[in-house]
Parts: C-alpha cells; sequence; structure tokens
C-alpha cells in the first residue's frame, strides 16, 4: 500500500504519527534516524506535550520506532530476517538417508538459523501426555491416548532471547518400538525427525504447513524481544506416511518482524496432445 494518511477525522496525535510514519515510508527517515523531539513536535505542530507524546506512542504500538524511558525515539532497524522455506522438507527427507557423519552437521541451526547448534542454548524436553479433543482429532487418534510431546527451544546465549521454539506431538503407538525415540538424551538427534520414524519404519510422504498468526503476550514478546505491535507466526506442521496416517503435528512459533516464509509449489506440466489433437486445435 502506497503511503497514505490515516481515512478519518484525526484527533492531532494521529494526524502527527500519520505524517512522521509517511516520511519513514518514503524513505526520508531510515532505520536508526532519530525522531524530532517532543518539544520540536510540540512547536512543529502547535500541539501540547501530551498530544506529542500520544503521537509517539501510536508510532511505537505500529512497530515503526523503538523508544523508552531515557532513551531518545528513533526509527526501528528491522531485525535479521530468516527464510523459513517448504523446500526444507525434501532437503530434510533426503538428509535423513545420508551417513551419520553427514547427518549430525546439519539441522534447523544450521539450514534455519544461519548457526550451528553449538552457538546457541539449546534444550529438548520429552514429555508423554494423553491429548485432548482438538489435538486427538489432528492427530486421528482418539482423545485420551497418549502422544509423546517433543519440546524443543533455543536461545541467543548472549541476549537470552528466543531464536526458536517448537513443540511436536507423535502418537505414541508409532514409535514406542526403539526406546531410543522416547530419550531427550538422544537430542539433538542426527537427521531429525525424519531419521528418527525411519528407524521404526515410517516414511514421510506428505508434508502439510498452516500458517496462522495473533499478538504476542506479554511474556512471549519479553522472550522473543519484540518491539511494540509486531505479531507472532504461528506455523502447523502436519506430516503424513504413504497411507496419509498423520505420524507428526509440529507446533512452532514465529516473530513476524525476522521471518520470512517461502512456499515453493512444483506444478506437473500439461499432459502434451497427441499430435492429431494439435492439428485439430489449429483449424
Amino acid at each position: 500500500m502506497d503511503p497514505q494518511p490515516t481515512a478519518v477525522q484525526r484527533p492531532i496525535q494521529l494526524q502527527i504519527a500519520d505524517a512522521i510514519r509517511i516520511r519513514i515510508e518514503r524513505g526520508e527517515l531510515r532505520p536508526g534516524d532519530a525522531l524530532p523531539t517532543l518539544a520540536e513536535i510540540s512547536q512543529q505542530w502547535s500541539c501540547s506535550m501530551n498530544s506529542a507524546r500520544g503521537a509517539v506512542a501510536l508510532l511505537k504500538a505500529q512497530g515503526l520506532i523503538t523508544a523508552g524511558r531515557g532513551k531518545a525515539p528513533r526509527v526501528r532497524i528491522p531485525p535479521a530476517r530468516v527464510i523459513r522455506s517448504s523446500e526444507r522438507h525434501q532437503t530434510e527427507k533426503d538428509l535423513a538417508r545420508r551417513p551419520e557423519r553427514e547427518r549430525v552437521s546439519v539441522g534447523e541451526a544450521e539450514t534455519n538459523l544461519g548457526m550451528s547448534i553449538q552457538e546457541q542454548d539449546f534444550h529438548t524436553k520429552y514429555e508423554v501426555i494423553p491429548v485432548i479433543e482438538g489435538l486427538a482429532n489432528a492427530l486421528q487418534i482418539q482423545e485420551g491416548q497418549s502422544a509423546l510431546r517433543r519440546t524443543y527451544k533455543s536461545t541467543d546465549p548472549q541476549s537470552g532471547r528466543l531464536l526458536s521454539y517448537s513443540n511436536s506431538y507423535i502418537p505414541l503407538s508409532l514409535i514406542e518400538g526403539n526406546p531410543d525415540l522416547l530419550d531427550e538424551g538422544k537430542e539433538p538427534w542426527p537427521g531429525g525427525t525424519m531419521h528418527q520414524l525411519s528407524t521404526v519404519g515410517i516414511e514421510i510422504m506428505t508434508i502439510v504447513d498452516e500458517v496462522t498468526g495473533r499478538m504476542p503476550t506479554t511474556v512471549e514478546a519479553q522472550a522473543w524481544g519484540l518491539a511494540d505491535g509486531v505479531p507472532l507466526i504461528l506455523c502447523r506442521r502436519i506430516s503424513l506416511d504413504g497411507q496419509d496416517r498423520v505420524v507428526e503435528i509440529s507446533d512452532a512459533e514465529y516473530p513476524a518482524d525476522r521471518t520470512e516464509l517461502r512456499f515453493v509449489s512444483r506444478l506437473k506440466p500439461w499432459r502434451k496432445k497427441p499430435v492429431k489433437e494439435q492439428a485439430k486445435g489449429a483449424t
């Protein structure tokens, strides 16, 4: 959408916020640039200090600026983006068939975050839980049956902020034949879930990615280091085998300001018409 003012009868703080927002969207104010001071805003717009503060608060709520107690407002510097592409599913499946020395060197940290597992604080927690109705329906099992819930959490050792967070659910009956798959001490598992499932004879044939979004709680905003106004992207990955049986559901959350979701769809070519049909179509 082209930069434009809000199309309503606007109070003065919204007029000010719109004017500054448009300057940011046009690139006249660049990331890191300081905003006019409250005194300068009040003078330029002939308004009270409260109205100037209200304008700054609106800009902060839109995630356009950073401001805090004792800090001058500045145009927000966007964090580096991480690309999460659906093409990685085939890459992960191919990796599961490779020797362990290759599997151990590549995981989500390397493919999505561009950093090794040694550069982050990585934690895994395994729990066997009875599934409630919504999850039971998604896993195609009866409510109350058991599933293995695996929680994966990575944080930046320096800032303590989240780098990745997800919960995975697998029907217990599918994997209890291999006790190693119930042991969180085996994480990080070389080759990840695709290889884990292969040890009990399961091959993933279809993956469905469902994407939604919502605003974060105050706890989530703090954990991710989110600016005001930045939502979370919620991704549910559903893995199915060759019989269309759900074998895993993974729920991950990503900050919208530093995540690019890329869905690549390979389309089969149209069947070529026989020469006779081509000749008919040309007449």
